[in-house]
């Protein structure tokens, strides 16, 4: 068996028991996990091969809810209006009847932007070039009417309303306001000097994907230059732009302190969100059926939020998964803070190992354990 590295505190002895297992039946399972409960910290863990607790890693779509910590702010500073219309900031977003659409529901997946024909470069992908482009483009829906996970676009929306609004890269706003007085481990823009501590994610391919079509909703919504978004934080330019739909990088730690920091607050400081600010960020603005992925989904501005098949927390939690199943989230109910990022891709949507440990830790947090 792997021994993890780390400590849990009393009464999170199941937590640690369930990340062993992990590590008993899977020779080639590495993961890191950490958690805070009312701005303390309870769970750090390491395992598995080639993985240690000051490694960084890819954590894909866990990016935008780190990212969607930026909207908040500019939504707490009064600066930008999730019930004013999207040309409100963006007058030259309004083409092919995107003129009526709001930011809450461009910023929830409704407005049917997942690409582009031709796909982006990577290089535009944090520019104002890609959102040029997305803002000329027609909608594949009636905006607002119906919702699809936007994998990559919805990046490019925060990016720009950032431009326009705050008159800086949402990167450097996150990097100033957040990252570095909250000091958190995760990254959008990993610096020259930390690349020492990266390791690149393990993934296989799958060889039964056979084709997709590029100009269907799937094919358009991994509009990348890419043979698959799995390589993107893999490559040294998508980690050092930090696009913040995907290339984000860090630790388990990284998110874990980064959703405490938010909502409860760490190391005896106030939370850097406020409860109205949390409350107006994460309430439930779709669920239902993804138009994009065909699969039941549930989201709140940017966050996603757990339902039946994605089952992480209370109803008042709201976070990010990325497609090797790393998972960051806040739950309010429990005061917690959850980051874990695995070094190997994990198969299957449901119960995963992220959501099982995401129960354990619930548990002892009420006092069940």
């Amino acid at each position: 068996m792997q021994t993890s590295l780390g400590s849990v505190a009393p009464g999170y002895e199941n937590v640690l028991a369930l990340f062993e297992s992990f590590l008993a039946e899977d020779s080639r399972y590495s993961a890191q996990l950490a958690c805070y409960h009312n701005g303390m910290p309870v769970v750090r863990l390491t395992g598995g091969p080639d993985l240690a607790s000051e490694t960084v890693t890819g954590a894909y779509s866990c990016s935008k809810g780190v990212a969607a910590m930026v909207i908040a702010l500019m939504v707490q500073d009064g600066v930008l209006d999730l019930d004013k219309a999207m040309v409100h900031y963006w007058p030259e977003f309004g083409g092919h009847g995107k003129d009526r659409l709001l930011v809450r529901e461009a910023l929830s997946h409704q407005a049917g932007l997942m690409g582009v024909e031709g796909g982006f470069r990577l290089d535009e992908f944090t520019t104002s070039a890609a959102a040029a482009r997305l803002a000329a483009a027609a909608p594949a829906w009636e905006p607002g009417r119906q919702f699809g996970y936007h994998a990559l676009t919805i990046g490019i929306l925060m990016e720009e309303l950032c431009r326009r609004v705050a008159g800086e890269s949402l990167q450097a706003m996150y990097d100033r306001r957040i990252r570095q007085p909250q000091d958190v481990d995760f990254f959008l823009g990993l610096p020259e000097e930390l690349e020492p501590r990266y390791r690149d994610v393990l993934y296989e391919e799958d060889p039964g994907q056979g084709w997709v079509d590029p100009l269907s909703l799937e094919g358009m919504n991994s509009n990348a230059p890419v043979s698959t978004v799995m390589e993107l934080p893999n490559i040294r330019a998508v980690r050092a732009a930090g696009m913040s739909a995907a290339g984000g990088v860090g630790s388990a730690e990284g998110l874990a302190r980064l959703y405490a920091a938010a909502t409860t607050g760490v190391d005896g400081d106030k939370p850097f969100l406020a409860a109205r600010t949390v409350e107006a960020m994460t309430r439930e603005q779709v669920w239902g059926l993804d138009r994009s992925s065909g699969l039941d989904n549930a989201f709140a501005v940017v966050f996603m939020k757990p339902h039946p098949s994605r089952n992480f927390g209370s109803h008042r939690a709201f976070g990010h998964e990325g497609a090797n199943a790393a998972l960051g989230f806040a739950d309010p109910a429990y005061g917690l803070g959850f980051g874990y990022i695995p070094r190997r891709q994990e198969e299957g949507r449901t119960p995963g190992r992220a959501h099982r440990l995401a129960a354990e830790v619930r548990r002892s947090a009420a006092g069940l354990s």
